[in-house]
């Protein structure tokens, strides 16, 4: 006699904290995505908004947030629990963007090179962040680590030690640069050059 199967108990995924989405997309996963699909729906728009502002352009965001997708859906049943699942994801964003960044660079290097006119190709349509040019004007003067930094805390509303975690530095060393990256905008607010 064969046992029966237990029928699934069904949920509802909004209810349920990061936590418990990460126990039902590990025990759901490749079968059912239900869990998996409202944990990336909770964090779209601000992975969307961290890469954006990291990389400076939609399409480049775009692409990466789909690749920090697919990673989370490979490796969410490695996930081990010990940092927030939030840290977790933002993590592989953050590699994920300097990952993008460093092609761009290269990329950029090679056109140069070529004497290829790379205005041509950056050229792009009108875009929801238009109306943040300012700030991306702003965040495009610090350096591509404190910017990532500034990100990490006012878009991704992460904690100094999850940033220190992410960025693997240490969390003095990582609030420093915080406060240093933030008297650098405050300067750029203040110059009437802007």
């Amino acid at each position: 006699m064969t046992p029966r199967k237990e029928p699934r108990r069904r949920y509802n995924p909004a209810t349920l904290s990061d936590e418990d989405l990460v126990i039902a997309a590990k025990g759901e996963l490749l079968h059912t995505t239900t869990a998996y699909e409202e944990l990336m729906r909770r964090y779209q728009r601000t992975l969307f908004n961290v890469c954006a502002r990291y990389l400076g352009n939609e399409r480049d965001a775009d692409d990466v947030c789909q690749e920090v997708m697919l990673k989370v859906l490979h490796g969410l049943k490695q996930f081990e629990g010990k940092a927030k699942f939030k840290t977790w994801l933002y993590s592989i964003t953050y590699n994920e963007c300097i990952t993008q960044y460093r092609k761009e660079k290269r990329k950029r290097r090679l056109l140069d090179a070529l004497s290829l006119d790379e205005q041509e190709e950056l050229v792009e349509p009108e875009s929801p962040l238009a109306e943040s040019q300012g700030l991306n004007k702003m965040l495009s003067h610090v350096n591509p680590i404190d910017r990532e930094i500034l990100v990490l805390r006012f878009i991704a509303e992460l904690e100094f030690q999850e940033i220190a975690n992410i960025m693997h530095m240490g969390l003095s060393a990582t609030k420093m640069r915080y406060k240093r990256a933030l008297e650098k905008l405050r300067d750029q607010i203040d110059s009437p050059f802007i």
